[in-house]
């Protein structure tokens, strides 16, 4: 294939820019239709009779394990499809959430019992601006517009309300 320098610098930012929006493309959002009065999930738990929000708003380890045991004994007291836990971390807890986080491991596991991650998109703009790109989150974490704003939702929505 015949190319001149210009169409193959052209094709390599365009593949470039491709995976670059792959992997942004790789966390679940709800950034586009978040409808305040119906709060939406990404797994679904049909049965679940008890509703818990966890806030996760501070850059300390300790207080993230916390969280996640928190939810772990929840899941172990009523069940997992009988409980639905939703973490929301904002502010200084984001990095809870971020790639290379030291609790990624357990937040995959918790996931797959059907805890739900959110990561406050406006932290995330914040932080991009510092990184010059966005924050690369665990696989998990699902982007709301806003953590307060997802919080006051789910307790609108009547779900009990826990800072660890």
């Amino acid at each position: 294939m015949n190319t001149s320098p210009f169409k193959s610098a052209l094709l390599s930012l365009t593949l470039v820019l491709g995976c670059t929006g792959l992997a942004q493309a790789a966390n679940p959002s709800m950034l586009k239709d978040f409808n305040f009065d119906k709060p939406a999930f990404i797994h679904d738990l049909p049965f679940a009779q008890y509703k818990v929000v966890m806030q996760v708003s501070q850059d300390d380890p300790a207080l993230w394990n916390l969280a996640l045991n928190n939810a772990q004994n929840l899941l172990d007291y009523f069940g997992q499809e009988k409980v639905r836990i939703v973490i929301v971390a904002y502010g200084p807890g984001l990095p809870m959430l971020l790639k290379n986080s030291s609790v990624a491991q357990r937040i995959a596991s918790l996931d797959i019992e059907g805890v739900e991650f959110d990561a406050c998109h406006t932290t995330m703009e914040g932080m991009a601006k510092k990184l010059g790109h966005m924050p690369e989150l665990v696989p998990q974490a699902v982007v709301v517009p806003a953590g307060v704003a997802r919080i006051m939702q789910l307790e609108k929505a009547e779900f009990a309300y826990i800072k660890p």
